[in-house]
C-alpha cells in the first residue's frame, strides 16, 4: 500500500491482458488500448500485491480480534465502571448495529472514492476509537466510542475485500481470500487467550490498546500512498463509461443514492434490533413495531432501487444468481455455526462444569480446522468448482451440528472435539469459496458494494443464529432439539449452494465492448 495501483496491459506476472471492462480500485481510468480493450488491469507488482494483502489481512484481523477480546474483558469492565448488565451488553449491541447498517454504503463509498482511501480512514478511526475506549472515564463513553468503532469498522471491512478484488486477477483471488480467512481464524482462536492474559495482568483497558499500534501503522502507510484520481462513472448496469477522447470532457460522476442508503440502513437497524431484543423480551409492542417498520423500509428500498437511475446496489450485483446464492450460503452457514457455538458453550460450562479456559480447549479444534481448511479450499475449488466444494463443506457443517446434538454428560472428548472440528472445516471452506464467488462475479467497479453485502451477511447471520438458539433453548429446554433446528438451517444452506456456478469463472463479469465501443453482455456464469 505504498504505491498506487496502476493500469496497464496485462495481469502482471502473467503478462496477459484482462478480459474485463471497468475501473481499477481507486485508480484512474485505463488508457485506451489500441485493440479496443479498455478492461481493468491487475498489474500491481508482486511487492505491491503482498502489501495490499498484508493490509487487508491486518484490517480483518484487527476487527476479529477486537470482538473476541471484548467478550473476555466485559466482566472486568462492568465491575470497574460500576455498569449494569444491560449497559455492558450495549458495548456489543451498539457496535453491531453501527456496523450492520453502514456496510453496504461504506462499500459504495469505496467504489466511488477508492478503497485505499476508505480503508485508511476506517482503520485509523478504528484505532483511535480503541485508544479512546482505553482511557474512557465511564460506561457511557465506552458505549459511544464502541458505536464510533462500528462506524469505522463498517468503512474498513468492505475495503479489505475491494482492495483484493482490484489487485488480483480473478483466477488468483482464492488464495489471498484463503489467507485472510485463516488469519481471521487465528485471531478468533487467540483472542480469548490473549484478552484473558492482558485483562489479568494489566486490566481490561489493555485489551483495547492491543490493536492501536498495527492500526496506526497500516493506516498511515495506506494514507501516505499516492492515490490516483477516481475512476470514470459507471452506469446502473455496471458497464464502464467509454474513456474520454482528447476533445471530450470527463463525464460527470453519478450521485450517491442517499435515499436508498437511508432506507436500507433503517431496514437493517430494525432487523438487528429485533434479533437482539427478541430473545430477551419476546414479542412485545416494541419488537412488533420495529419489525413492521423494518419490513416497510425493506419494501420501500426495493421499490426505490428499481426506479432510481443510480441505485445503491447496482442490478449487476443482485441479478447475479451466483452472488445471491453465495450470500444465502454465508447467511445460513454463519447462523448455524454461531448458534451451535452458543449452545455448545452452555453445554460445556453448565452441563460438564468446565471453566472458560477448559471450554476454550474443547472448542480449539474448530479454530484449527478453520485455519487449515481455508487454504486447502482454495485448491479444492480450483479443481472441483465452487458448487461441489460448497455442497461438501455445508454438509460437513450440518454433520458437525448433528454430532454435537448427540452429546451427553458422558460423551468422550474425541466426540466433542470431532463435532467442533467438522464445524471449523465446513465453515472455513464455505467462507473462502462463497466469498470468492461474490467478489469474482461482480464488476471491479462494484467490488465495494459486493464486499459490503458479504460483510452484512457475516454480521446478520451470527445475530440470527444466536437469537434462534436462545429462543429455542428457552422454549424446549433441550440442547439436542435446538441443535437439530440449527442443522436444518445448515441444510437450507446446502440447497442454496446448488445455485453456485459449477466451475470457476474465467472472465471478468463485466460487459465487453465491441469494435464500436458499445458494451456487449458478458457470457453467463
Amino acid at each position: 500500500m505504498t504505491a498506487p495501483l496502476r493500469s496497464s496491459t496485462g495481469h502482471g506476472d502473467s503478462g496477459r491482458s484482462s478480459r474485463g471492462h471497468g475501473a481499477a480500485d481507486a485508480g484512474s481510468h485505463p488508457p485506451a488500448d489500441p485493440r479496443g480493450d479498455h478492461g481493468p488491469r491487475h498489474l500491481a507488482s508482486g511487492r505491491h500485491r503482498r502489501l495490499i494483502l498484508a493490509g487487508s489481512i491486518t484490517g480483518a484481523v484487527i476487527v476479529a480480534l477486537d470482538g473476541t477480546v471484548l467478550t473476555i474483558a466485559q466482566p472486568a469492565l462492568q465491575r470497574d465502571l460500576h455498569a449494569s448488565f444491560v449497559q455492558v451488553q450495549w458495548t456489543s449491541t451498539g457496535y453491531l448495529i453501527a456496523v450492520a447498517v453502514l456496510l453496504v454504503l461504506a462499500g459504495r463509498l469505496g467504489d466511488r472514492y477508492g478503497h485505499q482511501r476508505i480503508f485508511a480512514l476506517g482503520i485509523l478511526g478504528f484505532g483511535a476509537a480503541s485508544a479512546g475506549i482505553g482511557v474512557a472515564p465511564g460506561i457511557g463513553w465506552v458505549i459511544a466510542l464502541r458505536i464510533a468503532q462500528g462506524v469505522f469498522g463498517a468503512l474498513l471491512q468492505p475495503a479489505t475485500l475491494g482492495m483484493l478484488r482490484a489487485t488480483y486477477p480473478p483466477d488468483r483471488l482464492a488464495m489471498p481470500l484463503a489467507l485472510r480467512t485463516s488469519a481471521i481464524g487465528l485471531a478468533a482462536a487467540a483472542g480469548p487467550v490473549l484478552g484473558g492474559a492482558l485483562s489479568a495482568q494489566f486490566g481490561w483497558r489493555a485489551v483495547f490498546f492491543l490493536n492501536v499500534p498495527p492500526a496506526l501503522i497500516v493506516g498511515a502507510l495506506a494514507l501516505a500512498a499516492r492515490v490516483p484520481a477516481p475512476p470514470h462513472p459507471h452506469d446502473a448496469s455496471g458497464a464502464a463509461a467509454p474513456p474520454p477522447t482528447p476533445t471530450s470532457p470527463r463525464p460527470a460522476r453519478s450521485p450517491l443514492d442517499l435515499p436508498g442508503a437511508a432506507l436500507l440502513s433503517l431496514a437493517l437497524l430494525c432487523l438487528v434490533h429485533t434479533l437482539v431484543a427478541l430473545p430477551q423480551s419476546g414479542w412485545t409492542v416494541a419488537t412488533l413495531l420495529t419489525t413492521v417498520v423494518g419490513t416497510a423500509a425493506c419494501g420501500a428500498f426495493v421499490r426505490h432501487e428499481r426506479r432510481t437511475a443510480s441505485p445503491l446496489v447496482p442490478p449487476a450485483v443482485l441479478t447475479s444468481r451466483a452472488v445471491v446464492s453465495a450470500l444465502s450460503v454465508l447467511l445460513c452457514a454463519s447462523a448455524a455455526l454461531f448458534g451451535a457455538l452458543f449452545v455448545g458453550s452452555y453445554f460445556l460450562q453448565d452441563v460438564l462444569g468446565l471453566d472458560p479456559f477448559q471450554s476454550g480447549l474443547r472448542v480449539l479444534p474448530l479454530a484449527v480446522m478453520m485455519v487449515l481448511s481455508a487454504p486447502a479450499s482454495a485448491v479444492i475449488q480450483r479443481r472441483h468448482g465452487p458448487r461441489r466444494t460448497t455442497l461438501t463443506a455445508m454438509s460437513l457443517l450440518a454433520a458437525g451440528i448433528l454430532l454435537l446434538s448427540q452429546l451427553t454428560p458422558v460423551s468422550p472428548v474425541l466426540m466433542i472435539g470431532g463435532g467442533f472440528a467438522l464445524l471449523g472445516a465446513g465453515f472455513g471452506t464455505v467462507m473462502v469459496t462463497a466469498t470468492a464467488v461474490i467478489v469474482r462475479h461482480v464488476p471491479v467497479a462494484h467490488a465495494g458494494v459486493a464486499g459490503g453485502l458479504q460483510q452484512t451477511a457475516m454480521n446478520i447471520g451470527p445475530t440470527l443464529g444466536v437469537a434462534l438458539a436462545t429462543m429455542l433453548t428457552t422454549l424446549t429446554s433441550a440442547m439436542s432439539a435446538t441443535l437439530l433446528a440449527l442443522s436444518a438451517v445448515a441444510a437450507i444452506g446446502v440447497l442454496a449452494a446448488w445455485g453456485l456456478p459449477l466451475r470457476n469463472a474465467t472472465k471478468e463479469p463485466e460487459k465487453q465492448p465491441d469494435q464500436t465501443g458499445r458494451p456487449q453482455p458478458a457470457p453467463a456464469d
